[in-house]
């Protein structure tokens, strides 16, 4: 490989990341229509060569990307624009877009692998820990200006990752059966090798050396099978967080880029201050990252500096608080404040959980989920 070079941004850009799954309109199952949606999608004028869209390993997922934007609103702009072109072609094709980070009860094993030379040879390498794969997450790019602050924001931003896993938790199903868990994903994510919470890093140097290693050690093919909680991304010149299920909905989806660009630019205004970098322990986030995969957003965290409880709503309150002027200045306070407002609500698997005990019925969950999370009226309501 050759010499990883960080592209440092020098504004405070935001790119967003949704993997949807796709579905079946009749039976509400997932359906390895990637194939033919990209077909159609093609013909309507969106390609994929733009990256407006992508493949992911399964053949039941859709991978829809933002251009590089400069607010959360010209993300929004963007999402919902493509999000209609998608609508209109899934709806033509008996297709539906799922909203959730697990689906509630599809089987792994009945998903396809997405036939291209780099997913084939993911299968081969990680055998079932690969094809257990059929989950759909949220990554939330924020650029920055050098490797080095990249790094180091990664390091700082750690112990905030319980806490956007706990606002994003949606995946409490597993194959038809309920994991009593709220984000069943993250642990799926978990059993890859190069996956979670990241190691602690100091600089750009110290990056680059444990990427070249795992490389020429044969342990990692490429740099794209790290797959981090949180990540710097040298091409993109960004901090790309990767720990959120994918929430249920366009507008919490945005709440939570939102909070996240939000918390960039604040560790990034630290840095540049020369603020003290505090270490926390790593185990200690590992207790509250299970924490919000147990509980979600009704979690009880701690916190890593004082050890005092609290909870998700309280945190994400103190954090928008602290953000304000930020949030402000970057024009996402009403996105800022949707996220406080997830934070005191029922997480999206506890509404999966509840209209499975209201109907009985699986399929109910994803039936009214994929109706609800639309940005465009379904076919024939006006």
């Amino acid at each position: 490989m050759g010499k990883i070079e960080f592209q440092g941004n020098d504004r405070l850009t935001v790119g967003i990341e949704i993997e949807l799954g796709l579905v079946d309109e009749t039976n509400m199952a997932l359906r390895s229509a990637y194939g033919m949606l990209s077909a159609r999608l093609t013909a309507d004028g969106l390609s994929e060569d733009e990256g407006a869209y992508k493949p992911e390993l399964m053949q039941s997922v859709l991978e829809i990307n933002t251009g590089v934007c400069e607010t959360i609103a010209e993300a929004e702009h963007d999402l919902r624009g493509k999000l209609t072109a998608v609508e209109a072609a899934t709806d033509a094709l008996g297709l539906r877009l799922w909203w959730g980070a697990t689906h509630p009860f599809s089987l792994w094993t009945e998903q396809r692998v997405t036939p291209n030379e780099r997913y084939l040879q993911l299968v081969n390498l990680l055998q079932e820990m690969a094809r257990r794969l059929v989950t759909f997450g949220l990554h939330i790019h924020v650029g920055v200006d050098s490797g080095d602050k990249a790094v180091m924001i990664c390091d700082r931003i750690m112990r905030h990752l319980p806490t956007l896993l706990a606002l994003s938790s949606s995946s409490p199903f597993w194959e038809g059966r309920d994991t009593g868990l709220q984000s069943h994903r993250s642990k799926v994510m978990e059993g890859l090798p190069t996956a979670g919470l990241p190691t602690l890093m100091r600089n750009w140097s110290e990056y680059v050396w444990l990427v070249d290693h795992m490389i020429e050690t044969g342990f990692i093919n490429t740099i794209r099978e790290i797959w981090w909680d949180v990540r710097p991304h040298h091409k993109f010149g960004t901090v790309e967080v990767r720990v959120c299920d994918m929430p249920g909905n366009l507008a919490d989806t945005l709440g939570i880029a939102a909070l996240v660009q939000c918390l960039v630019k604040s560790l990034s205004d630290e840095i540049d201050q020369g603020a003290y970098q505090r270490d926390c322990h790593p185990m200690m986030v590992r207790q509250n990252k299970w924490r919000a995969t147990r509980y979600g957003n009704h979690a009880s965290l701690v916190d890593l500096y004082s050890y005092r409880v609290f909870t998700v709503a309280e945190e994400v309150e103190r954090l928008a608080g602290s953000m304000a002027v930020i949030a402000a200045k970057l024009g996402a306070d009403s996105y800022l404040n949707r996220a406080v407002q997830l934070a005191q609500s029922k997480s999206w698997a506890q509404r999966q959980r509840e209209i499975l005990d209201e109907t009985g019925d699986p399929t109910e969950v994803v039936r009214q989920l994929t109706s609800q999370s639309r940005v465009t009226p379904p076919v024939g309501v006006q």
